[in-house]
């Protein structure tokens, strides 16, 4: 197996180099008839410069990368980019170039489009960002993933992309949508009561084996509904991660003897409520 980063410093910016000119380089050497995992990191001016000439020269070298497996597009910290300003385009004709391709990482939501959302064998979908726009939530919706086990989604705020509702996101839990869906994270939300509320009873509970709803708003009024289900105490592995339940409510979930995590307890005496990740 062979992994692969690239990532352009500031100096490396500043003396203008490309990361269409990294990618070719890549394509042309030794390492990319075996490269089966390829992460990008900042290309330089990540705030002003989209992804679009990345997925174009990625398209365009297919061929050059016949066992690339795993792809993380933006893979960059908030001193290189903050992920509110990480500007991306429309990533969906790399799923075309690589048909072969199991597991596709998105970090930063700007611009971001997946259209059409179609892939015969992709296996893991992960978005990072401070808001995902409901475009984007319903490309996934309306597209195809039959092979799909894992769905991260990063939700977010309206003041940095998201611009839906819960009836944006229920459509991702239908059943029959993803058959071999087993992880399921729907989380960093600013309506995690909501959909922790709407999810405790839902079908696809039957075939997870983890409920990621974790960096959220989640109180004890989201909380309730999961403590009541039968479903919920099915799962392997509940992730509540960074939450605004009380300490009554933690305590309680420490009695079920269920597999879950409700560390990074927030102060629930705030009056407002933030996701872990925004800006």
């Amino acid at each position: 197996m062979t992994e692969i980063k690239l990532a352009i410093d500031y100096d490396q910016y500043e003396e203008g180099v490309k990361m269409a000119e990294l990618l070719e380089k890549l394509a042309d050497g030794p390492e990319a008839a075996e490269l089966t995992s390829l992460t990008i990191g900042d290309w330089g001016g990540s705030y002003e410069n989209d992804s679009t000439s990345i997925v174009e020269t990625l398209v365009a070298s297919k061929e050059r990368f016949p066992k690339l497996r795993k792809l993380f597009i933006g893979d960059m910290d908030y001193e290189e980019c903050e992920v509110s300003w990480i500007m991306q385009s429309n990533i969906a004709p790399v799923l075309e170039a690589f048909p072969e391709l199991q597991s596709l990482t998105i970090k930063g939501s700007s611009g971001l489009k997946l259209e059409p959302a179609v892939h015969a064998k992709l296996e893991e979908l992960v978005i990072i960002c401070g808001g995902l726009g409901k475009e984007v939530l319903h490309s996934i919706g309306n597209g195809s993933f039959p092979k799909l086990q894992k769905l991260e989604l990063y939700l977010g705020v309206d003041n940095y992309g998201f611009d839906g509702g819960l009836e944006d996101v229920l459509p991702l839990t239908e059943p029959g949508k993803f058959p071999e869906l087993t992880y399921l994270g729907l989380k960093d939300s600013e309506i995690q009561d909501e959909i922790a509320s709407a999810l405790a009873n839902a079908p696809i509970l039957d075939q997870l084996h983890t409920l990621d709803l974790s960096m959220g708003t989640l109180s004890d009024q989201g909380a309730e509904a999961l403590l009541a289900s039968d479903k919920v105490r099915k799962l392997q592995y509940l992730n509540l991660s960074y939450h605004y339940m009380s300490d009554e409510t933690v305590e309680r979930w420490k009695q079920t003897g269920l597999n879950v995590d409700t560390s990074e307890q927030q102060s629930v005496d705030d009056d407002y409520r933030y996701p872990s990740l925004t800006e």
